[in-house]
């Protein structure tokens, strides 16, 4: 038996972490879940409501996060590397980060009309949130790193979908849209949903790093 299964074996299982990422996890579903919703719904009540919501899953998410940067500082066994928790708090938390941004611009730009383009992206944010969530329920016991090699790569995935929409939506946009002021709105709120998936590919690679250091 190498000495780091031993270590494995020593060390009482996680009851601090792993939880939080999990709390966390799911607070990015959620936060993405009522982001692909605003681009579904027409009432406009229904968007400023949604949009409140979203804001208000982000802070609970900023608080979990926190949490997570506490007990690091006090802990002295971590269920894996120290560093790979930090990032993976940063970058879980970014991806709620960029979602809640996007709702904001939209809430306060007023765009004139959000085509397709951006339905088919919150999609994305959303299909990458599952992936995640599914990835870091299986990090309790590390037993099934296939499941978390999978959602990694389905991650990758989604990135390069996300990446091909919109650079196809920036240059329709520039050939169609007359009005310089909205073609600045409508690229700062797709750049943001375009970055909530380029962070989605950074839990993956943390992810990953876990998997390495670990097996």
């Amino acid at each position: 038996m190498s000495f780091s299964s031993i270590f494995k074996f020593l060390t009482p299982k996680d009851k601090t972490f792993i939880p939080l990422f999990e709390e966390n996890a799911k607070l990015m579903v959620e936060g993405a879940v009522l982001f692909n919703k605003l681009f579904l719904v027409t009432d406009l009540a229904e968007k400023s409501s949604l949009m409140i919501r979203i804001k208000e899953v982000e802070q609970k998410g900023d608080e979990v996060t926190h949490r997570i940067f506490e007990e690091l500082n006090k802990s002295f066994i971590t269920p894996f590397d120290r560093e790979d928790i930090h990032e993976l708090a940063s970058s879980m938390d970014d991806v709620l980060d960029f979602i809640n941004s996007s709702s904001q611009r939209i809430r306060y730009y007023k765009p004139k009309h959000l085509g397709e383009e951006f339905v088919e992206l919150s999609e994305l944010v959303l299909q990458a949130s599952r992936e995640i969530h599914k990835a870091i329920s299986e990090l309790r016991d590390l037993k099934h790193t296939f499941k978390i090699k999978d959602a990694c790569v389905r991650i990758n995935e989604i990135e390069n979908n996300a990446d091909d929409i919109f650079y196809h939506s920036i240059s329709k946009m520039y050939e169609n849209e007359t009005d310089p002021i909205e073609i600045i709105k409508k690229k700062e709120i797709l750049l943001s949903m375009e970055e909530a998936t380029d962070k989605a590919e950074d839990v993956a690679d943390v992810l990953k790093s876990i998997i390495v250091k670990n097996a």
